[in-house]
């Protein structure tokens, strides 16, 4: 099987990944390619820092990469934290930390509609493409759920009366903003490897 570098250290993120392309793709993390460093983010938008951290990869290592920047973006809040997420309460915040920051934000907010963008960023065969996943959804009053990871306790999906961290993973895969950007690359993926039998 093909390999493919997950520019990430988010062992979340790399189990989402694995489950929905792992049966067409031997997907590698920067663990496994022996990156231990952090790549800045400072793009202005998840276009630009996918793209930043996937050729950061590929320009050191000339392996096929990809990776991915997440943002919820939330309406009361002008479209906040957006791509500031990962740190919206600090650099080295936990997510309980930028959950309760949101929450704080939120408090006594009638308009409480948001959504999940991701976008990925794959260099294969010295080419870049981009892959978009777009969930729309709500921000709950309190955290609800065990399962999941950042803000998914507090986002319930406009097509499910549960928050993401009350699914299994399988079912917020189906949905999830994550799951419909990586579905669009496994799509490419496998249609690219077709051809090139």
């Amino acid at each position: 099987m093909k390999e493919l570098i997950f520019v990430t250290n988010n062992k979340h993120k790399l189990s989402e990944i694995r489950q929905i392309i792992g049966r067409y793709y031997t997907i590698k993390s920067l663990a496994d390619i022996g990156f231990d460093e952090d790549i800045e983010e400072t793009a202005p938008d998840l276009e630009g820092n996918a793209l930043l951290k996937a050729r950061h990869i590929h320009d050191r290592y000339g392996l096929d990469c990809f990776a991915d920047d997440t943002g919820l973006e939330v309406d009361a809040l002008n479209g906040a934290p957006g791509v500031y997420s990962a740190r919206y309460a600090g650099e080295n915040a936990s997510y309980a930390d930028n959950v309760s920051k949101l929450l704080e934000a939120m408090k006594g907010e009638p308009v409480r509609t948001a959504r999940f963008r991701t976008v990925i960023a794959l260099i294969l065969d010295n080419k870049s493409y981009l892959f978009e996943g777009q969930v729309d959804g709500e921000i709950l009053t309190e955290p609800r759920g065990e399962t999941g990871f950042g803000y998914d306790p507090i986002f319930r999906p406009l097509q499910s009366d549960k928050s993401f961290a009350e699914m299994p993973a399988e079912e917020k895969n189906a949905i999830s903003h994550r799951g419909r950007a990586t579905e669009k690359l496994q799509s490419f993926l496998v249609r690219e490897t077709k051809e090139a039998k």
